[in-house]
């Protein structure tokens, strides 16, 4: 995946600007990560999308890393999201990719969908939470109302799909407030940009806080320090399952890897695969 913004110098010039634009600088964070470690989850997106055909809609939709592809491939895709600076992203990506008229870009919480439903609602043949993101839904009730939102959405016979992590509890034993290093990355000319992260989970549930630093460090230069904080609320297969359910969903598979292979005890995903009924 390329970046569309050139990398840690279009950092370096957010830094020499005195980090007025925390909000930008974050949402080229986010592509950098995904730059680094692609999280291979595109082929599947691409082939429901065959599957289904269009129109799609993705939550949390970010800076359009899944949305721009799919309408590359000839789908319409309506991107919701409730970061202005992450969509400011998915706009230049898909006008780059040429697929522009392709994409519908919504700011809005995905929440408040419930209330306000798309235009389009009832009609999309794909609904997508992806990577983890239901996750920064912090308590259960706003993960249920996803699940229902993505249902209300969809055409009958449509397809929702949620992919979630699935920690082991090793997995689990750093998060206790320990300071780890996540990535480094040198530039030829001697820019660095460090990420360093630190998680505190409730014992008795799962809440989870994380805190994420990034360091740019010009050579010479002061370093310019951009901090993001994500409450969060773990979700396992047994739970998804239970709330696409109690969505009126029909659970097609939760599937242990983003191949749709079965769920066992050491699959590191659930990936829900589930579909609105039609009418009886």
């Amino acid at each position: 995946m390329a970046d569309p913004e050139g990398g840690l110098q279009a950092l370096r010039r957010l830094g020499e600007a005195g980090a007025s634009d925390p909000a930008a600088a974050l949402a080229q964070l986010y592509d950098l990560d995904l730059l680094a470690d692609d999280p291979g989850d595109l082929d599947l997106y691409l082939a429901l999308a065959r599957r289904t055909g269009g129109p799609i809609l993705e939550l949390a939709a970010g800076t359009g890393r899944i949305t721009v592809p799919l309408a590359e491939a000839g789908f319409d895709v309506t991107a919701v999201d409730l970061d202005p600076a992450m969509l400011s992203r998915a706009a230049d990506r898909a006008r780059a990719a040429g697929a522009g008229d392709r994409v519908t870009l919504v700011e809005a919480d995905l929440l408040d969908l419930g209330e306000q439903p798309l235009p389009d609602a009832g009609r999309y043949r794909l609904a997508i939470l992806a990577l983890n993101s239901i996750f920064l839904l912090a308590d259960r009730p706003s993960q249920a109302a996803a699940l229902r939102i993505m249902a209300a959405h969809l055409a009958p016979g449509g397809l929702a799909v949620v992919d979630v992590w699935v920690p082991a509890r090793p997995d689990l034993e750093v998060y206790d407030g320990r300071l780890m290093l996540a990535t480094l990355r040198l530039e030829p000319d001697g820019t660095s940009l460090t990420k360093t992260w630190s998680a505190v989970r409730d014992p008795d549930g799962r809440a989870v806080e994380v805190s994420t630093w990034y360091d740019l460090a010009a050579p010479g230069g002061s370093v310019v320090r951009w901090v993001r904080r994500d409450p969060m609320r773990l979700v396992g297969a047994d739970e998804l399952r239970t709330m696409a359910e109690e969505a009126g969903l029909e659970v097609e598979v939760i599937a242990g890897d983003r191949d749709l292979g079965p769920l066992d005890d050491d699959s590191e995903r659930a990936v829900l695969v589930a579909r609105r009924p039609a009418p009886a």
